[in-house]
């Protein structure tokens, strides 16, 4: 994000998008240096939106190299483009697509915001406009869409591909060495929520039954070696799950929950849709030397984290400890 002091928004001044994105589909091709991303929008106006308006796309230092509208290349005449706004100038007035293609490198992304690579794990941080720095998009939290993504990359650095929602496939790419897997998450949900992991992680798995008896796949992901320290944050995922039914009758909505912990996460946390991401020091708990507040720490931010994933229920860790 830019350093620059942002203007003051105020709520008197609040006007909705010009345009709805209903759909995203996300082919990410992870790579050190040069992470091909390509991203296609499901667009159409908003109520109200008078034809011929333009449409302008929030970026953050992005290097576009093609642009498609409704499968057709975008002539340069039709639109502008820098690193940090992209404008066409008269999109359709009837619902169209847009496929746009950015080239980040992840590895030179110190800021650690957007989609960046350190310690050889890529990983992503979109909450407040972090979303902006992997495609050109409308980065506000009132823009809600359905993600579908899929990863890309060498099997041997990245075994393990993560994203929000149901993991629906996986296989072989076309690329000898690489693999893929594609996420879906049913849910709209604003960009700030989206996330991916890939990289070389250990699993430390469980499941859990919801009320009406459903399967629910848990995993843990974390650096090779620290897996025998995710026992105290399963247990406290199982609790908040069954916390959240009992209190409010409501039941997890995927078949998967995953957890990452990995040390160089910028933020303490962030509830990315079904998967979770944390900086490993406030979850992993060492068995023969942690302390009571250590694993009560962990037990609330657990907590924390899974309420504000998905159930929208802003529920502070004391009321769960009270209640």
């Amino acid at each position: 994000m830019r350093s620059e002091t942002a203007p003051a928004i105020r709520l008197e001044d609040y006007q909705p998008p010009a345009y709805r994105i209903d759909k995203v589909h996300l082919d990410v091709r992870l790579d050190p240096q040069a992470t091909m991303v390509t991203a296609t929008l499901a667009l159409a106006k908003a109520e109200g939106t008078a034809d011929g308006t333009p449409l302008i796309l929030d970026g953050d230092e992005l290097v576009l190299t093609g642009l498609k509208l409704n499968g057709q290349d975008l002539p340069a005449s039709a639109y502008e483009a820098t690193a940090e706004r992209l404008e066409i100038s008269a999109p359709p007035a009837t619902p169209f697509e847009l496929t746009i293609t950015t080239e980040i490198n992840a590895e030179a992304n110190t800021k650690l915001m957007g989609l960046y690579r350190s310690s050889g794990t890529f990983c992503t941080q979109c909450e407040a406009e972090g979303f902006r720095r992997i495609t050109y998009f409308l980065d506000r939290p009132d823009v809600l869409a359905v993600y579908t993504t899929r990863l890309e990359a060498l099997k041997t650095d990245c075994p393990v591909l993560l994203g929000n929602g149901n993991l629906v496939e996986t296989g072989d790419a076309e690329t000898p060495g690489h693999h893929y897997a594609v996420w879906h998450d049913p849910h709209p949900k604003p960009a700030y929520l989206f996330a991916l992991v890939a990289g070389d992680l250990a699993r430390h798995p469980d499941t859990f039954t919801t009320a009406s008896g459903k399967m629910v796949e848990l995993n843990i992901f974390v650096e090779h070696g620290k897996e025998g320290q995710c026992g105290w944050a399963m247990d406290s995922l199982k609790r908040s799950m069954r916390w959240d039914e009992e209190a409010f009758g409501r039941e997890y909505d995927l078949g998967v929950f995953n957890i990452v912990a990995v040390s160089d996460f910028n933020m303490g946390a962030m509830e990315n849709k079904g998967l979770n991401i944390f900086n490993d020091k406030y979850v992993l708990a060492d068995p023969e030397t942690a302390t009571d507040q250590d694993y009560a720490n962990i037990e609330a931010v657990i907590a924390h984290e899974y309420f504000h994933n998905w159930t929208g229920n802003r529920i502070t860790c004391r009321d769960w400890f009270q209640l």
